[in-house]
């Protein structure tokens, strides 16, 4: 099992693709708003810690054990402006095991784009990298990002009352997932 996708991962209007040195500014643009970050496992970034990542792990551009994680870039195809980026994590290569996140800077928010470039994830953890499971775990408060998984198709499986400590208050933890064989149908009703 790995993952070395062909870049660009292209889908209707998007590129992704692994980010680079030159995406700083972008970056720095919505990982450093505190709004953004509100319910996602970062804090707001300063460019220092955006170009720490760029080097570190943010640079593997393909997954070839578990505990990787594959961050790419968000570009609108047509402009060439970052948008987002999106996150495929390798759990468990015995249970090929996944997980996916997603953010968008809030100046494109609305069009559609996480739920399309989180799509082109799920085809890459199943379709590509043989992935048997990939879950999305969302902070209960954060809505957007819990409509995204729910327009992919995938299935809420728990929600977990104050089960962590997360920046400073319990959170309640909202879990979803699709299974491999679940995927085609998924994809048909979304390539329509």
């Amino acid at each position: 099992m790995e993952l070395r996708p062909v870049y660009p991962v292209r889908t209707r209007r998007l590129s992704l693709r692994p980010l680079t040195s030159g995406d700083i500014d972008a970056l720095l643009a919505y990982r450093s708003q505190p709004d953004v970050c509100r319910y996602v496992p970062f804090e707001p970034m300063d460019r220092q810690v955006i170009a720490e990542r760029l080097a570190g792990q943010w640079a593997l551009s393909a997954l070839t054990d578990e505990g990787q994680a594959l961050t790419l870039g968000v570009e609108l195809t047509e402009t060439g402006e970052l948008v987002g980026d999106v996150v495929l994590f390798w759990h468990s290569r015995e249970h090929r095991g996944g997980e996916l996140g997603y953010v968008v800077n809030p100046a494109f928010g609305g069009h559609g784009y996480a739920t399309e470039a989180a799509r082109a994830l799920l085809r890459l953890g199943f379709e590509e990298l043989g992935l048997h499971r990939i879950i999305a775990r969302i902070e209960e408060r954060n809505e957007p990002s819990a409509r995204v998984a729910r327009r992919l198709g995938m299935r809420q499986e728990a929600r977990l009352v104050r089960n962590e400590m997360f920046k400073g208050e319990w959170s309640t933890e909202l879990d979803f997932a699709m299974l491999a064989d679940e995927w085609p149908t998924h994809r048909a009703a979304q390539d329509r």
